[in-house]
């Protein structure tokens, strides 16, 4: 099954066969809050029910099945049960409020919706009710809504029933109906190169697009992301990242799978239950955003609890502050914690820091090229490669690069050019060596009376000052200058600083019209739900906090 070396022509379902008889035994998914445990054999047979018993439901091949929900045990089986009958997964942000959930539904045509009963303030059930009345008053599995003609199946992840909707036990129960025959027959008919899964990009700015991503996609990409920490059947990795995005599903899930990894997972992020779980299981690996991070560092419990298990990780989902790296490597003891950029069009990782990349490297770069994918950079303006050293925009190509956007051929194109290279939209400088270090946005940069003003680096420069536990450098409209440069912070706890503090902190170490014109100090920042900070917003808030702005 091999294409070229160290790329696999092999489905999910496949990778999965292949652990489960390697490594039976070994405990598959584990969750500390609820003493839930599976090993691979185990997993595997609620996978089969699963798939099987969707399709006596009538779920065909190339049918969407969108999940709204949090890290709940049954959400790790769908993205395998789907995968095995050749159903998309299709991703829900758990963020989503009505309007984007109707967006989602009627943009990407889904045929299938597994919810749970809501996240925060979301009643998730009345949500689905107020979108798709008809759900009360017809049969379930077969739905005829006004809104969403393709709509077939609403289903709920648990053992409640709902109106209209098919629950987890009768899904399961409904297995029996499908021969053995029919279920490797229906395996048989895919192909590694068929769409597995669809992720709406965040949308920091415009409407979401539809990521359609295949098993040799993410497959491969999850492998190669498994390999760059060592990952092997003895490693336990701490999840608490959300699956619906690429960094629980294939940075996790993937990486875990191809490796016979057990995953301990948590639901949500609670900076408590990570470092209870990472002690109770002897968790060798840990994922997480920065801010996540920051949350463990800070937290008043953080000296109570043993570290000593961890190894390794992946920081990413934003800029990953140089300070925070350190500490998490020596109070954390992940000497090998890993670094990797990407977007979710690029499956989603395209370059990487090694374990034994020094020090420097590894906190201050995004690492080099992953295994046969290509990265260069180019002038945006008119798209030739720029030598070393020299910022540009970011582009890869290789086996991770997405099969487009769903029914959107314009933003396809737009995005992967002809000789099928991904622009990233970010900007960035390949060293000599190939490490890359990203430098921002092209939207994020602050242009100040003609100067270009590179936010990440007024906040590693910030980093350094007592007392900032996070800062954010977002553009602030200006009547003079186009735009000045305004600093967002977080202090630590019990930090008695002022703006003319950070003001005199900068001065005669960095440029003056880098220094923060306009300081705010606030509680948290606009996030995107897989943890992107959403700088515009801060941009957007800063025309309230400072309206007599010139």
């Amino acid at each position: 099954m091999e294409t070229q070396k160290g790329l696999r022509e092999i489905t999910l379902g496949q990778i999965l066969d292949e652990t489960v008889k390697k490594y039976p035994d070994n405990e598959a998914i584990v969750y500390v809050d609820r003493d839930f445990r599976l090993t691979y054999r185990q997993f595997a047979h609620v996978v089969d029910e699963m798939a099987k018993g969707l399709m006596a439901l009538g779920v065909k091949k190339g049918e969407k099945v969108a999940v709204w929900a949090t890290n709940i045990p049954y959400w790790v089986t769908l993205q395998f049960a789907t995968a095995k009958i050749g159903a998309i997964l299709l991703t829900v942000n758990t963020n989503y409020k009505k309007a984007e959930l109707s967006y989602l539904l009627e943009q990407s045509e889904t045929e299938n919706l597994f919810l749970i009963d809501g996240f925060q303030d979301t009643d998730y059930v009345n949500t689905i009710y107020e979108l798709v009345p008809e759900l009360k008053t017809q049969q379930r599995g077969s739905i005829s809504s006004k809104t969403f003609p393709h709509l077939k199946r609403i289903c709920f992840l648990g053992q409640e029933k709902h109106r209209g909707m098919y629950s987890i036990p009768e899904i399961r129960g409904l297995h029996t109906m499908v021969s053995d025959e029919e279920y490797q027959a229906r395996q048989a008919s895919l192909s590694p190169h068929d769409v597995v899964n669809m992720q709406y990009t965040s949308g920091t700015t415009g409407f979401p697009k539809g990521v359609m991503l295949s098993h040799y996609n993410i497959g491969n990409n999850g492998f190669w992301i498994g390999e760059n920490q060592n990952f092997s059947e003895k490693d336990r990795l701490c999840l608490p990242v959300p699956l619906f995005h690429c960094f629980g599903c294939v940075l996790g899930v993937l990486a875990s799978v191809t490796h016979g990894t057990s995953m301990v997972i948590l639901e949500g992020f609670d900076p408590l239950l990570v470092m209870a779980s990472v002690e109770q299981e002897g968790c060798t690996a840990l994922y997480g955003v920065p801010t996540m991070f920051i949350a463990l560092l800070e937290h008043p419990l953080f000296s109570k609890f043993n570290f000593s298990t961890l190894r390794t990780g992946i920081m990413a989902g934003s800029n990953c502050p140089v300070e925070i790296m350190r500490q998490v490597i020596e109070k954390m003891n992940m000497s090998e914690i890993t670094i990797c950029y990407g977007l979710t069009e690029g499956s989603p990782v395209m370059t990487y820091t090694r374990i034994h990349d020094e020090l420097q490297k590894r906190v201050e770069t995004v690492g080099q090229a992953l295994p046969h994918i290509e990265v260069k950079i180019i002038d945006p303006e008119t798209g030739e490669t720029l030598p070393p050293n020299t910022q540009g925009e970011v582009c890869c190509r290789g086996y991770n690069v997405m099969k487009g956007y769903y029914n959107n051929p314009q933003a396809t194109a737009e995005a992967v050019d002809k000789d099928q290279w991904l622009h990233s939209g970010d900007l960035g400088i390949l060293d000599p060596d190939g490490f890359l270090s990203i430098t921002g946005r092209h939207k994020d940069m602050i242009i100040r009376g003609g100067e270009n003003i590179y936010p990440k680096e007024i906040e590693e420069f910030l980093y350094r000052m007592e007392g900032i536990q996070d800062i954010q450098v977002a553009a602030v409209p200006s009547e003079k200058y186009g735009e000045e440069v305004g600093a967002f912070i977080i202090r630590k706890q019990d930090a008695d600083m002022e703006e003319s503090d950070v003001k005199d902190f900068c001065r005669g170490n960095i440029s003056r019209h880098k220094i923060p014109r306009y300081v705010s100090f606030v509680e948290s920042y606009p996030m995107t739900a897989s943890g992107k900070i959403q700088k515009y917003k801060l941009t957007e808030m800063s025309k309230t906090i400072w309206p007599d702005r010139r």
